[in-house]
């Protein structure tokens, strides 16, 4: 503790008046002298008093001195030493405190420069808890006072927030100890550093925040000194690599070097990055297991403050089935997935290149448009799968009757095209598309338990003879492949300019069928049957009719077999159905109860449409009852697909409707299917009848086919009978029914209607009607 300081001047007066009698009082009786005289002793007296006195005092004032002097070298010394801490605290940034437990007061020296030049010096503790703490950390800091005041901790320390003047909040972390205890050993006084620390928790939350991110980064990230050696991974590091953190510490990054690559091409790499901080590219690398992958490197310097490199840091993503995808996504892109075919893309690709080869070499390049016949029929027949490999057998047939240079591709469904070039001339086309046509001579395999035949229409376009680019010469290819179908299949077209006609017409008729349905343009026509036992019309067969407004008239011929290859004929054939139903309602509120329609059907709604459900809602809606329906079918239709159709005739049948098999005799029946199918009817074709006085072939046909039915117990309807002849050849064979024009055209709804009610009345069928 430092010196008091002297006392005034007064107050040495008063207490040296206080000593003078006792002074006096103290002097020994040997002192006194003998008397002289009364007066002389006095003075002695007086002047050994006052000599005593200014030896007292000179003592006195000496030692005042000293005491002097050692206060204010004390006060200068702790002036020093405040200016000291003063400037230490200045510099560091620091806060010293003092706390004074039993009054409750927080001495601090510095603490404007952590939280504003307007906190005081001193504060009451209850209001520093209050004002200058975070709530959330009054707790925590309490506990860490009381664990060092019960001796649990050397040191108390706590990480606190403070606030500050401009009402935001600075993390602190505060170091003091006890540096007084009372008699009891209770802590009376308290002292520390408080320092800030808030960039330090900055810094250490980014540096949390960069670790958890290295940690769980999804690339593996690698640390490695300048001579590209290991510091540190990350563990998708280990994930891709398979390499454990120990096992890379301290070792060369050359540990993942790949075959794939010479060892310059790595060197070269890391001479890149040492001298420019940066490298990045694909590169091969390997794995533990020795298996490499591919990836993707970003390789770049880090600097300290100096801007001395210390590290560089490598991030690698695995990029080997990214690129694997890539491929894929590229082949998928220019070939066909079936059959491994070019596909449109890459064919148009190719086309381009052989034409610029061609100009320059003034030479043919020829394209062929190959198109399988009743392909659809085939594939919904035998099912997806089974049209699927027939496309990859006829692929296969298709590449092996080309030359290697050849492009075959194949543009969707029973599409395919051939791209040849350095031809001579048209002939060298043609020939080429006969021997594809040949190929196809043999059945197809499907699988073991199914050959199936089919066979190519074929068209031919040149360059530069019928076009100068791609697009058209494919275009013409198309156009000349469709007059090769419309010839009778299973043959070739080379393109003419006379198909551009053509192709128009059939473009302009597709596009008003289109529209047809919608602008109600269908109509239905009848002709009547004839039962050649009761001599009455006993049905009628409906017929569809086209009135085109932009077109005209349109015969059946035309458009039914454009409505089937475009689909439209699902849409038309419900029409039918409903209409004819309709139609017998009318008839039958009418007074013709018993005349029963027979309406045809197509393949695809044979095999596509959901033609039982269809029906039997029609039948409910109309009211017509279902015996009074018979379905036809053609021949083709049902034997090419037996087994498919079977299931739907069933379910036909099973709502009480009549089948029909049409133009039988014309395809390729097989009595084991027919006897099979549940068939009702067998209608013998008109071209079997228009010969049957004059050929004897045709005689003996219909005889056995009428002979056949009825021994399976199948009714048998003779078409187009137009002679005395031909009814009087049917009757005497036998045959139940005829239709044809000797006894009625097709008519309209309500002249069928009135024809019908004419015949009841009893006139013979061989009596024409008025």
């Amino acid at each position: 503790m430092p010196a008091p300081p002297p006392a005034a001047p007064q107050a040495r007066r008063r207490r040296l008046a206080a000593a003078l009698p006792s002074a006096i009082a103290a002097v020994p009786a040997w002192a006194a002298v003998p008397a002289r005289s009364a007066a002389s002793e006095a003075w002695f007296l007086v002047a050994l008093l006052a000599l005593a006195l200014f030896v007292t005092l000179l003592f006195w004032s000496r030692g005042l001195r000293q005491q002097r002097r050692q206060a204010e070298q004390q006060a200068i010394a702790l002036r020093r030493l405040r200016q000291q801490l003063d400037l230490v605290l200045a510099h560091s940034g620091d806060v010293y405190w003092e706390l004074d437990l039993p009054g409750g007061v927080l001495h601090r020296q510095g603490i404007q420069r952590l939280v504003g030049p307007g906190a005081p010096d001193d504060i009451a503790l209850a209001r520093w808890r209050e004002e200058a703490v975070h709530p959330d950390d009054l707790e925590p800091l309490r506990q860490q006072v009381e664990r060092h005041a019960s001796g649990e901790t050397e040191v108390f320390e706590s990480e606190h927030r403070l606030r500050c003047e401009d009402g935001s909040w600075r993390w602190v972390r505060a170091r003091g100890r006890i540096i007084e205890r009372d008699a009891a050993g209770r802590p009376v006084r308290m002292a520390g550093i408080t320092r800030d620390i808030q960039a330090l928790r900055s810094a250490e939350r980014e540096t949390r925040v960069a670790y958890e991110v290295f940690r769980s980064m999804s690339e593996a990230v690698s640390v490695v000194g300048p001579d590209f050696t290991f510091v540190a991974v990350n563990p998708a590091f280990s994930r891709i690599t398979g390499y454990a953190e120990e096992e890379v510490l301290g070792k060369p990054a050359s540990l993942l070097d790949s075959s794939q690559h010479s060892s310059e091409y790595y060197q070269r790499v890391r001479s890149i990055a040492l001298r420019s901080g940066h490298w990045s590219g694909e590169m091969w690398q390997r794995r533990k297991d020795g298996g490499d992958f591919l990836s993707w490197i970003e390789l770049s310097e880090v600097r300290d403050r100096l801007g001395q490199r210390t590290h560089f840091v490598a991030v690698v993503d695995d990029i080997t089935q990214k690129k694997r995808a890539e491929q894929e996504l590229r082949y998928l892109a220019n070939y066909d997935t079936l059959t491994g075919l070019p596909n449109r893309t890459l064919l148009a690709e190719r086309l381009s290149r052989a034409i610029i080869r061609a100009r320059r070499q003034e030479s043919r390049v020829a394209v062929l448009f190959i198109d399988l016949d009743h392909f659809k029929d085939i594939n919904d027949s035998l099912g997806h799968a089974a049209g699927d490999r027939l496309l990859k057998a006829a692929a296969a047939r298709l590449q092996a009757a080309v030359g290697p240079t050849d492009t075959v591709a194949r543009l969707g469904g029973d599409e395919f095209t051939i791209i040849v070039e350095d031809l001579d001339s048209v002939a060298a086309a043609e020939r080429l598309a006969g021997e594809l046509i040949a190929a196809f001579a043999a059945p197809l395999e499907v699988d073991e338990r199914h050959r199936v035949g089919i066979t190519p229409s074929v068209g031919i376009s040149l360059y530069p003879d019928h076009a100068m680019v791609p697009t058209d010469l494919l275009k013409f290819a198309d156009t000349a492949m469709y007059q090769a179908k419309a010839r009778g299949r299973n043959t070739f077209e080379v393109y003419d300019e006379a198909m551009d006609a053509e192709s128009r017409r059939r473009a302009t008729l597709l596009a008003a069928l289109r529209r047809a349905l919608a602008q109600e343009e269908f109509r239905l026509v009848f002709q009547p049957r004839f039962s050649l036992r009761s001599e009455r019309v006993v049905g009628v067969e409906a017929l569809l009719r086209w009135r085109s407004a932009e077109l005209g008239e349109v015969g059946p011929a035309q458009f039914i077999p454009l409505a089937e290859e475009s689909g439209l004929i699902l849409g038309i054939g419900e029409w039918v159905l409903r209409e004819a139903c309709r139609t017998l309602r009318q008839w039958q509120d009418a007074g013709l109860g018993e005349i029963a329609c027979s309406i045809n059907v197509s393949v695809l709604q044979l095999l596509r449409a959901p033609l039982a459900e269809q029906l039997a809602a029609i039948l409910a809606e109309t009211g017509i009852a279902p015996g009074r329906i018979e379905l036809e079918l053609t021949e083709s239709v049902v034997m090419q697909n037996a087994e498919q159709a079977r299931a739907v005739l069933d379910r036909l049948r099973g709502l009480g409707v009549r089948l029909a098999i049409d133009d039988f005799g014309t395809g390729y029946s097989s009595l084991v299917y027919l006897k099979r199918l549940p068939i009702d009817t067998l209608k013998i074709d008109k071209e079997f009848i228009g010969d049957l006085t004059d050929d004897p072939d045709d005689k003996a046909i219909t005889a056995t086919v009428i002979t056949m039915a009825h021994s399976l117990g199948l009714h048998v309807v003779a078409e187009g009978v137009e002679t005395e002849a031909q009814l009087a050849y049917l009757r005497g064979q036998g045959c139940d029914e005829v239709q044809g024009y000797l006894l009625s055209p097709p008519l309209e709804a309500a002249h069928a209607f009135g024809f019908i009610r004419e015949r009841q009345a009893g006139r013979r069928l061989d009596q024409p009607a008025a």
